[in-house]
């Protein structure tokens, strides 16, 4: 072997060994990032779903006592008419938190935002 042969670039095989090697590391960071903020959006479905479970506990437990004394108030003055009444208010309070839950929802909170978007620098820059 030759003086020349030890100051050489590495050969294809080696090159494409480093290629490989860092295109595995850097799949393997993308998984640890993926891991964090699948770990981070469980924690934000857990907290949603224990909020709207008390929410709706709560809430019915309060619908249907302001109910009955809606109701038992207002019979006497126009009797039968209270019910449609408090159906129309009880959807209309039921379109609204749709909508609130829907924008919660859409906040992006559970898109996985870090790694998107490294994800699609990371295919930028591969293509």
């Amino acid at each position: 072997m030759s003086h020349d042969e030890g100051n050489r670039p590495p050969g294809l095989i080696a090159s494409l060994g480093l290629v490989t090697r860092n295109a595995i590391a850097l799949l393997l960071n993308r998984l640890e990032l993926a891991a964090l903020e699948l770990a981070e959006v469980r924690n934000h479905l857990l907290q949603l779903v224990l909020v709207f479970a008390l929410a709706v506990l709560l809430g019915g437990f309060a619908l249907i006592y302001a109910s009955v004394t809606v109701v038992y108030l207002a019979w006497a003055a126009i009797g039968w008419v209270i019910l449609p009444i408090i159906t129309a208010v009880f959807l209309v309070v039921a379109i609204g938190l749709i909508l609130y839950a829907r924008a919660l929802i859409r906040s992006g909170k559970l898109a996985l935002p870090a790694t998107m978007a490294e994800l699609k620098s990371d295919r930028d820059m591969l293509l």
